[in-house]
């Protein structure tokens, strides 16, 4: 089963992700980008490169979510596997970079690049923007978080109107409650 978390940066996936891996010790647990050596260089490229063009940074993030899928997916959809972020954020990205994208084909992309594989089950944790200012002072912004805030709330509206708009079977939280009531919930809803 692939179990998806979505939201945007410092709503704490990855948290949630860590605490899950004492329950599931046999889990298999990646992200997007960065979850194979080629998505280790498109990661550093994309958060700590020079600027590219949009629908540059569009392809970089397909190609990597193909790679992603036949080398950690695919070989893996026996097990539980735990993503950080999937197509739902490089949709949403995509979608906040230009307005004029259609999002059927962003998904058509999406899907050609996942062999129609998209997930099972999708957590989405969302942050208002008080949190979301308080967790983001204290950290070293990437390029894309130095869009600023306005910018990650709107890529945040874009990722729950996907998942609205496809359909999928969604857990949403609220980021800014506590890390023991989140865990609750989410362990609830793997079940």
């Amino acid at each position: 089963m692939l179990v998806i978390f979505e939201g945007i940066d410092c709503v704490g996936k990855t948290t949630q992700i860590n605490l899950l891996k004492e329950i599931y010790k046999d889990a298999i647990i990646t992200k997007e980008p960065g979850g194979t050596e080629f998505g280790k260089k498109i990661r550093n490229l994309l958060l700590n490169g020079d600027e590219i063009s949009k629908k540059a940074e569009l392809f970089l993030f397909l190609a990597d979510r193909n790679e992603h899928y036949e080398k950690v997916i695919k070989p893996n959809l026996n097990n539980l596997i735990l993503s950080d972020r999937s197509f739902i954020s490089g949709i949403s990205y995509a979608l906040t970079n230009d307005k004029n994208l259609n999002i059927d084909e962003l998904i058509s992309l999406n899907k050609f690049a996942l062999n129609g594989h998209f997930g099972d089950k999708f957590i989405f944790l969302k942050a208002d923007e008080n949190t979301l200012k308080n967790r983001l002072f204290n950290k070293k912004l990437d390029n894309i978080e130095k869009r600023g805030i306005k910018y990650l709330l709107t890529v945040q509206e874009n990722m729950e109107m996907i998942l609205n708009y496809l359909k999928f079977e969604v857990l949403k939280l609220n980021a800014s409650d506590e890390i023991s009531n989140i865990h609750a919930k989410i362990k609830e809803f793997i079940k």
